[in-house]
C-alpha cells in the first residue's frame, strides 16, 4: 500500500470515527432530557457522569484529529475504545440480556479500529530505519 493510500485511509476513517464520537457526546455536554433518561434512568449512571464522559469523548475526538500528539493520541484512542466497550457492557448489564441493537455499536468501533491501524502504519513509515548501537550488537 502506498503512503498516499495509507494517509487517505487514515484520514477518512479518523474523520468518520471522530464525527461519530462527537455526535454521541453532543447531547451530554449540557445533558438533554433524552440523555438523562437513557443514561441515568435506563443505565443508572449519575447525572454528573453524563457531562464528564461527553466532554472526555469530545476531547478524545479532537485529539485524534490533531496531527502529532502521538503519546496523548494513544490515550485518546484507548479512552474512546473504553467508552464504546463500556457502552456495550452497560447496555447488556442494565437489560440483563444481549440486545441485537448493541451490534450497531460495531459500526462505530470499526472506523476507530481502521483509524488506529492506519495511524500506526503512518507512524512506522515516518520512522527512519533504526541502526543498532554498539551495545545492541555486542550484548
Amino acid at each position: 500500500m502506498t503512503a498516499k493510500a495509507i494517509n487517505l485511509s487514515y484520514w477518512i476513517s479518523t474523520i468518520i470515527f471522530a464525527a461519530l464520537m462527537i455526535f454521541s457526546s453532543v447531547g451530554g455536554i449540557q445533558p438533554s432530557q433524552q440523555a438523562i433518561q437513557m443514561m441515568h434512568d435506563g443505565l443508572g449512571y449519575p447525572v454528573y457522569f453524563i457531562q464528564f464522559i461527553s466532554i472526555a469523548k469530545l476531547i478524545g475526538a479532537i485529539v485524534i484529529l490533531i496531527p502529532g500528539l502521538n503519546r496523548i493520541k494513544e490515550w485518546a484512542y484507548a479512552g474512546l475504545f473504553f467508552d464504546l466497550a463500556g457502552a456495550v457492557y452497560s447496555g447488556v448489564a442494565a437489560s440483563g440480556k444481549f440486545d441485537p441493537m448493541m451490534l450497531t455499536l460495531a459500526i462505530w468501533i470499526v472506523p476507530g479500529i481502521v483509524s488506529y491501524y492506519f495511524w500506526h502504519k503512518k507512524m512506522n513509515e515516518k520512522e527512519p530505519a533504526r541502526t543498532k548501537t554498539t551495545y545492541e550488537t555486542v550484548g
